[in-house]
């Protein structure tokens, strides 16, 4: 049903682990010029500065050429037809050069300790880590910090491949990678027009150990262009990320309460996606096929949260939205 992930040819060559490793930063634009200046700003102010920072223009029609030409040489620009953000990652990666690669979406921005303290997990950690990933904090599309979603839990340390596949764990421009990982798993998957990043992290996960750092050094912005506000599309490409994860076996098909909370926590998602978008009568049926799939309470490390109930509590967040169109 999903075509395989993208063939990427990597040089991982030799690096010795406990050095302050140079890191190359992935910039995917597509008609994000008005946020553009932002994101390679905060690169640019970065403690520990990039080795390069690549901007992969996926076929903008917008002024995203315009404006990297005025960083000069200290950005590296390479246009494309346009192909989707998962082939639009993968030429990057193909022509980074450092052993270590952030992804960086152009509507996102980094904090000016992300490279230095990546690169310092890197060092302490052990050599078969192959992602660091950061807390986050949201902004709006003016720049300002957003409330905390409360309804995520506040774990750190190393991440498995069950976690991931439970539920997103971090954001796609919040991780650095060891660029020779890809050559193991492969790249981005083209087939996929969202959630391509999770699909990645799972496969990661799976060969690999992650690490989940306690800092929130990214800034995720959250504004009407989001990939997210597609609701459907979101919907679509969750559940063929979690179908890939189910065929590759990554966890035994035999832990049939592991795969029941997976679909719950998934229908959980794409209830809280249609509610966020205003379409509500589709927001109930995911959040009822939620609990129907998994009525228990979850544990901490799947839904952490100071409150029990959660797609209850969403479900009593769509009556009020309900009664409140009926006055």
């Amino acid at each position: 049903m999903n075509s395989p992930a993208q063939s990427v040819t990597v040089d991982s060559g030799s690096v010795p682990v406990l050095a302050l490793l140079p890191v190359s930063v992935v910039v995917p634009a597509y008609n994000y010029g008005h946020f553009l200046p932002q994101a390679l700003d905060s690169i640019l102010a970065q403690t520990h500065p990039a080795g390069e920072i690549i901007v992969v223009d996926d076929g903008s029609t917008d002024n995203t050429r315009e404006i990297v030409a005025a960083y000069g040489a200290r950005v590296t620009y390479i246009h494309q037809a346009n192909a989707g953000l998962s082939a639009t990652r993968n030429t990057g990666l193909a022509r980074a050069r450092h052993p270590l690669v952030v992804f960086l979406d152009a509507d996102d921005e980094l904090l000016p300790g992300f490279l230095g303290q990546g690169a310092r997990w890197f060092s302490e950690l052990t050599p078969d880590h192959g992602v660091v990933a950061f807390r986050s904090h949201h902004i709006d599309a003016l720049g300002n910090r957003m409330p905390a979603n409360r309804e995520t839990g506040e774990l750190h340390g190393n991440m498995t491949v069950e976690d991931i596949i439970l539920r997103t764990r971090f954001a796609p421009s919040a991780v650095m990678v060891r660029r020779e990982v890809f050559a193991v798993c492969g790249g981005f998957d083209p087939a996929l027009r969202s959630s391509e990043d999770r699909d990645m992290w799972i496969r990661v996960a799976a060969r690999y150990r992650v690490w989940l750092a306690p800092e929130r050094l990214a800034l995720i912005r959250k504004h009407s262009a989001n990939m997210s506000s597609n609701a459907d599309r979101m919907k679509l490409n969750m559940g063929r990320t979690l179908t890939k994860a189910w065929e590759a076996g990554w966890v035994p098909r035999r832990r049939f309460w592991f795969w029941l909370q997976v679909v719950a926590v998934y229908r959980y998602q794409t209830g809280l996606i249609y509610l966020g978008v205003g379409r509500r009568w589709a927001a109930a049926w995911d959040l009822l096929a939620a609990v129907a799939w998994w009525p228990l309470p979850f544990s901490a490390r799947v839904l952490n949260s100071q409150v029990s109930l959660l797609r209850l509590r969403a479900l009593a967040r769509w009556c009020r939205g309900m009664k409140r169109r009926d006055l």
